[in-house]
Order: structure tokens, then sequence, then C-alpha cells
């Protein structure tokens, strides 16, 4: 039973504008968002935060973004985020191969070695406490620039918001989401838990 329940997408016209990006992006409106409104400033700037985040700026893909928030969301215990993340992640064109192995992203031949170094730093920055560290620093600039670095990190702060809001909100989860949590990340356990 979430902690708050989420009003209907008319509740706020300009939230509701402005969520259509979620369309695209998952396929529905989450219920996040629809909580979120109770506050409207609230839901309007997420959403704004959340496009710029999620724009492309460098080499960092839209599929990428989307397996770096589910790294940050699985190592935070979120589980309504790591089936957004997954689902997300799918639409935008993560390779099949990568959706199916995203447990193993760190040995699994399906990603390559800039790549693991983004999920790695993901990993690091969204423990606690922090483990960016030098080692960390050292593999991302192999491959990355400073501003891709940023969009990353991004990712990672916005769905740290994300998983603090959703579980603590016990966020009821939305079919699409759960179909796809079960696709990808059921055979290693994921349920949604008490998003119901």
């Amino acid at each position: 039973m979430p902690l708050v329940t989420p009003l209907s997408a008319d509740h706020d016209l300009e939230t509701k504008n402005l969520a259509e990006f979620f369309n695209e992006t998952l396929g529905f409106c989450p219920n996040s968002v629809l909580t979120m409104q109770r506050r409207p400033a609230i839901s309007k700037a997420f959403i704004n935060l959340n496009k710029a985040v999620m724009a492309n700026e460098g080499r960092v893909t839209s599929a990428l973004k989307r397996m770096i928030a589910w790294v940050s969301s699985n190592a935070t215990g979120c589980r309504y985020c790591q089936a957004h993340a997954i689902r997300a992640a799918e639409r935008y064109g993560a390779e099949q191969e990568q959706l199916d192995n995203i447990w193993e992203y760190r040995t699994h031949r399906a990603f390559n070695e800039a790549e693991r170094a983004a999920l790695d730093f993901s990993l690091a920055a969204s423990q606690v406490p922090n483990a960016v560290d030098e080692s960390i620093k050292k593999r991302l600039y192999k491959f990355w620039d400073e501003g891709e670095i940023v969009e990353m990190l991004g990712v990672i702060a916005l769905f740290g918001y994300l998983n603090r809001w959703n579980d603590s909100m016990g966020t009821s989860i939305e079919d699409g989401a759960v179909e796809s949590g079960n696709q990808y990340l059921g055979k290693h356990g994921w349920e949604k838990g008490k998003h119901i």
C-alpha cells in the first residue's frame, strides 16, 4: 500500500503535458509523478530535471543512461526503479543480450570496457558510503570526457532521488514495469516487493 495515493493524471494540466515525455520513455506516466503532483512545483521540476538529465549531448546513449539507472537502483534496492530503468533501456534500444545479462555486465561479452567503466561508476557512486575513488576516475577518463561524466552522474543523482522517493512511498508499480521486471530481472529474484 502506497504511503501517499497517486492523483489522477488530469489533476494538474501542466504536469500532464510535461509528463507526455514518459509515454515515450515508459509507455505510461509513472505513479511517482502522479504522487509528486500533490505539490505541482515538485512534479514539474522533477520532469524538467529528468528531461535535462536524459538528453544526449555526448556519446552516452539513451540505452546506456537507462542501464546506469538500473545499476544505481539495484545498488540501493529500489525494485520500482529497477523495473522502470530496465523497461526504459529496452525502449531506448539496449541490445537484447545486454538486457538479458545486465546482472553480469562486468564479465559478459555484450558489454564493452567503456560501458563497464560507466556502470562501475554508477555502482560506486550509488553506495553508502560513496565508493568513487581514483581508480574509478582513471577508468572513466580512459573512455569518457568530462561532459559525459557529468551526464552519467546526473543519471545516478536523479535515480538517487527516485530510489528514495519510490521506496519510501511504496509507490504502486505499473503493469508495464512489472512485465519488464519479470522478463529481464525475474531470473535473478526480482519481484515487485512493497510496490503493489
